[in-house]
């Protein structure tokens, strides 16, 4: 299972409703990757929860940041 960092120009491109999709997904694959090492011991690639945990925290961060423009642009 490889994982990559993800790219935050890329993610900003994406709408909210596609980065919570996204955010789903790598929620999901953090789960699958905790219990494969709990189940095998160890992973072929030991930073892949690392790189998810971080991918999770960049997909919140822009999602957040799209939220306050939206209420921005609502107020001015």
């Amino acid at each position: 299972m490889k994982v990559k960092k993800l790219d935050p120009k890329e993610l900003r491109q994406l709408s909210i409703e596609d980065l919570k999709t996204k955010l789903k997904d790598l929620k999901m694959l953090l789960m699958k990757l905790r219990i494969k090492q709990h189940v095998e011991g160890a992973l072929e690639n030991p930073m892949a929860i690392r790189i998810t945990k971080r991918n999770i925290a960049r997909v919140l961060t822009i999602i957040r940041e799209k939220e306050l423009q939206q209420q921005k642009e609502q107020k001015g």
